[in-house]
């Protein structure tokens, strides 16, 4: 039964060892037999009234600690909820300030930026009117020059 390996069975020893004791110290005891049974019984409700006495107050206890963290994490949870909803209505609000800051400086920028693209369009425009005067010059210049060259050789096509 003994197992150097395995501290279990070195328990179980003990036990076999104490049991088998008791039993020995009962048999070869000077009381008679009577009192021998008398004194086990007693002993044994002794211990067992201990021991109920002690299963009680241990169920006690772990019933208050177990109602102790129960209040505890609902408290907690509840304190968690409320700093997720505070911290989500913070959020909404700056999330909103933002939004409403982007649309008055969209609601701003947009007359310039119509006002820009005007003053763009109208330079383009004087570009192009300016290159197409400058073409029919070229193309008046370049008519005459072929005029005075010898009344122009016409172009096949």
């Amino acid at each position: 039964m003994y197992d150097r390996r395995n501290g279990g069975s070195v328990i179980g020893a003990f036990l076999l060892g104490g049991i088998v004791g008791a039993a020995l110290g009962l048999l070869f005891s000077p009381r008679s037999g009577r009192e021998n049974r008398e004194m086990v019984v007693e002993t044994t409700q002794k211990y067992l009234d201990e021991g109920k006495g002690l299963y009680e107050t241990g169920k006690t206890k772990v019933t208050e600690v177990y109602e102790q963290g129960r209040d505890t994490a609902t408290d907690k949870a509840e304190e968690l909820r409320d700093k997720i909803d505070s911290a989500r209505e913070r959020l909404k609000d700056q999330v909103g300030s933002a939004g409403e800051t982007a649309r008055e400086k969209v609601a701003t920028s947009v007359p310039a930026a119509k006002e820009k693209v005007g003053q763009a369009g109208a330079a383009v425009k004087a570009g192009i009117d300016a290159a197409e005067a400058k073409a029919d010059e070229t193309l008046e210049a370049v008519e005459e020059k072929t005029k005075k060259s010898g009344g122009g050789t016409a172009s096949k096509a």
